[in-house]
């Protein structure tokens, strides 16, 4: 049998080698950490706290500011100095609680359960109110993906860990050094599903974790480890959902509609942390690296700390680098600047000695086909970048624009060097923007 996929795709170099093998190395806080707001999808969080105010490590300083919201804690102990603008990992300004470190790490009091004793109304509210989000770039609130309109319809829970993205291994690290938090997580969604089969899905270039999950999960019968074949964007929602259930979802439903519910690796260790320890989310595990970094790493990272002081911790820039983006380099975000505070859905730091792209002279379009060869979305690339380049939307729609996941795939192949996925993002950025606005 082969492996489990999905149609399109490419396979770039991974570039992992730089930082698969480093373990996870915690990093302290510098003297000042800023906690957005904006850690996710839906309302601002609402600060709790005032300029003055003494707070502890794990303490509640914004609450959800509607239901799909989340709350924001404070990772480390110190006092608060007032609200601060901030430029956010995806370019956006967005309000931030400041907060001076006194490096004493003084922590609150967490509440630990026998998760397996707890109604599931129990366990929701654990993780509603441990500010668990979707930790794979979405930021969904947990909570709320978790109370789907029909529950006893739910017939697959997905744990996501393909990391199709290439230079990460932050779900690498954490497969290898903590699958029994990753099984355990798992088995805490499931007693809401119990009708659900679990699948945690592992690319076949990392069989090593596969191997460490099948062995913490010997005795579950309700929970299968899944290969997947290695290849981008393996990891995307749609197609982790068709590779392996055979599913298929597009842009106009969610993965509750045909019966799934998908969660990245570290989402679901914030579960088990939420539900079982009482811990909520304040810490992430964020990959630097990229050939201009000095010591790439793995480091177990408190929200609200700059970028620069991770690149620090990482031993700095080994040699200049033309291109620095916050997460991965088909997704990222390219930036300009490091003092960004790390929010709940960053995974890593990328710097790269050589900007490619932008050397990159585009010509015409050749007509070859290429785009449309390896788009998982099963559209064609070069006729909807030229509608959105014009500004046709009708026809951009008319020939499924919405389809696009903007993975990046059909930039990547072209031979004309055109920059197709920024074309369609920025189209498809405009037509949801007007649909928000009724």
């Amino acid at each position: 049998m082969g492996l489990l996929t999905f149609k399109g795709g490419i396979h770039p170099d991974d570039g992992k080698a730089l930082s698969k093998d480093k373990p996870i190395v915690p990093v302290r806080a510098g003297d000042m950490l800023y906690f957005s707001l904006s850690q996710h999808i839906g309302a601002p969080a609402r600060p709790l706290v005032e300029k003055g105010d003494r707070v502890l490590r794990g303490q509640m300083i914004a609450e959800a500011g509607g239901f799909v919201s989340a709350p924001v804690y404070s990772s480390v102990s110190g006092t608060v100095t007032g609200m601060e603008r901030m430029r956010m990992p995806a370019g956006n300004l967005a309000d931030c609680i400041a907060v001076e470190n006194d490096h004493q790490l003084e922590e609150m009091d967490y509440e630990p359960a026998e998760w397996q004793k707890l109604s599931g109304e129990e366990i929701l509210e654990r993780i509603k109110k441990g500010g668990i989000v979707g930790m794979g770039g979405a930021g969904f609130p947990t909570h709320v993906k978790m109370s789907p309109k029909e529950p006893d319809k739910i017939d697959y829970i997905l744990v996501n860990g393909a990391e199709c993205e290439p230079y990460l291994t932050s779900d690498y690290r954490r497969m290898m050094e903590e699958p029994e938090k990753i099984a355990e997580g798992l088995r805490i969604i499931l007693k809401l599903f119990p009708g659900a089969k679990g699948y945690i899905c592992v690319e076949d270039n990392k069989r090593d974790c596969a191997d460490l999950l099948r062995e913490c999960c010997r005795a579950d019968s309700n929970i299968e480890v899944k290969l997947l074949k290695t290849k981008y964007p393996q990891g995307a929602e749609r197609m982790l959902i068709y590779a392996a259930t055979g599913r298929k979802i597009n842009s106009s439903m969610l993965p509750a509609d045909v019966g799934c519910i998908v969660d990245n690796i570290d989402t679901v260790v914030g579960i088990y942390k939420a539900v079982a320890l009482g811990e909520p989310l304040m810490n992430r595990i964020i990959t630097v690296t990229g050939n201009a970094v000095a010591n790439p790493q793995n480091f177990y990272a408190p929200t609200g700390i700059l970028f620069t002081e991770l690149l620090e911790a990482a031993g700095g820039l080994a040699a200049e680098a033309e291109k620095l983006i916050i997460g991965g380099p088909m997704m990222g975000n390219a930036l300009f600047d490091l003092k960004i505070p790390v929010i709940k859905t960053s995974s890593a730091l990328l710097a790269l000695t050589k900007d490619e792209v932008s050397a990159m002279e585009p010509t015409a379009c050749i007509n070859c086909g290429r785009c449309a060869s390896v788009c998982p979305g099963q559209v064609v690339p070069a006729r909807l970048a030229v509608f959105a380049d014009h500004g046709e939307e009708s026809k951009f729609l008319q020939y499924n624009g919405m389809e696009c996941c903007e993975c990046g795939c059909c930039s990547f192949v072209c031979p004309a060097k055109r920059q197709l996925t920024q074309s369609i993002k920025s189209m498809r950025k405009i037509i949801l923007a007007k649909r928000k606005k009724g």
